[in-house]
C-alpha cells in the first residue's frame, strides 16, 4: 500500500506538470478509456481467471485506487513522451523502455504488504511482457482515433 500510494501521487504530479500536448477534454477521455479499458481486461483476467489481483483476489475497495488513480496519469505520461511524428524505429524504442520501466514498477509491486498490493496468481511477468506493448498501442490507436473525431468535429463547426 505504500508503493501504491506513493505512487499514486507522484505519477499524478509528473503526468499533470509534464502534460504539454493534451487539453483537458483530452485528459478526461484518456482517464475514461483508460479506466474503462483496465476494468474489462480486468473482468476476464483478474475477475474470470484469477491469473493476478490488487490486495486479495474478489472485489475490494482499495482495488479501486490502481484503476482509478494510478494507471490513467501514467498512460498520460507514456501519451506525452511517444513519439507521434518519428519513425516506427523510435517508436519501437520508446515502447520497449516504457515497458521495461512497467515491469520494473510491476516487480515493485509484488513486495508484501506493506510496500507491496499487487499478487500473481496464475500470471507470469513474461506474460505482462507480452501483453502491455498491446495495450500500450490501443491506447495510442484510441488517442488517434481521439484526436481525428475532434478535428472532424472542429472542421464541421467551422463549415
Amino acid at each position: 500500500m505504500i508503493l501504491l500510494i506513493a505512487s499514486i501521487i507522484a505519477f499524478n504530479m509528473i503526468a499533470f506538470k509534464i502534460n504539454k500536448k493534451m487539453t483537458p477534454s483530452q485528459v478526461l477521455q484518456i482517464w475514461t478509456f483508460t479506466i474503462a479499458f483496465q476494468m474489462l481486461f480486468d473482468l476476464v483476467v483478474e475477475f474470470k481467471h484469477h491469473h493476478y489481483w490488487y490486495f486479495s483476489p474478489g472485489v475490494e475497495w482499495a482495488g479501486l485506487l490502481p484503476r482509478l488513480f494510478l494507471i490513467p496519469p501514467v498512460n498520460i505520461i507514456f501519451l506525452n513522451g511517444y513519439p507521434f511524428s518519428k519513425g516506427i524505429i523510435k517508436k519501437m524504442v520508446y515502447m520497449f523502455f516504457f515497458v521495461a520501466a512497467i515491469i520494473l514498477y510491476e516487480m515493485a509491486a509484488l513486495l508484501p504488504e506493506p510496500w507491496g498490493y499487487f499478487n500473481y496468481g496464475t500470471w507470469k511477468i513474461w506474460y505482462s511482457i507480452m501483453v502491455d506493448p498491446f495495450l500500450l498501442l490501443s491506447l495510442v490507436l484510441f488517442y488517434k482515433f481521439m484526436i481525428l473525431l475532434e478535428q472532424k468535429s472542429s472542421f464541421h463547426q467551422k463549415y
